[in-house]
């Protein structure tokens, strides 16, 4: 035998490079698909998010019978991304004591509305109403009920509280543009 000349692989060297193959391929499913097995069923198994409470002020800082705009920071993590966010909701107090938030995007396509105190004939717009300048969704301010215009529902109401005399409001988001209001 010359030393150009290859030799046949014995039985136990195919056995062991099968075993080792297999090893590795076992090896590599495992680091694949173990975080694609825990993506898939994360969501199954995390556990209910408790409500997170912003404070929107002291209580006796909101006039009666009007709506006050009230814009607060959230930090948003994204896996190792933070994101601070601002956030705004009115606040519309029936008296010192009984106040209601309302998510401050418009339930048509979520863009921001406004209070307008005073009409706008060109509109036929009454005074004293929330305005969404998109597609001019009109909503009364003490109920959120729509009165006129394209939204799909009444403005989207968040739970509030009161501690320690300050108004407390667990802000989330809702989806858009449907009869159904549903948290995203």
């Amino acid at each position: 035998m010359s030393g150009n000349e290859e030799q046949a692989p014995t039985p136990a060297r195919r056995r062991a490079l099968k075993w080792l193959a297999g090893l590795c391929g076992t090896v590599a499913a495992t680091f694949a698909g173990v975080p694609a097995l825990r993506a898939f069923l994360f969501p199954v198994f995390r556990p209910a998010e408790e409500k997170r409470w912003f404070k929107l002020g002291e209580t006796g800082g909101f006039d009666v019978g009007v709506p006050t705009k009230v814009d607060f920071p959230e930090v948003a993590a994204d896996a190792w991304v933070e994101n601070r966010l601002l956030r705004t909701v009115w606040v519309y107090a029936d008296d010192a004591a009984h106040f209601r938030a309302y998510n401050g995007r418009c339930t048509h396509l979520g863009c921001a509305y406004r209070f307008d105190r005073l009409p706008d004939p060109q509109y036929h717009r009454a005074p004293n109403v929330f305005h969404c300048p998109c597609h001019h969704g009109i909503y009364d301010p003490r109920t959120g009920a729509v009165l006129s215009g394209p939204p799909p529902r009444p403005l989207d109401t968040l739970a509030t509280k009161i501690e320690g005399g300050a108004l407390f409001v667990a802000y989330e988001d809702f989806r858009v543009g449907i009869r159904q209001k549903v948290a995203v």
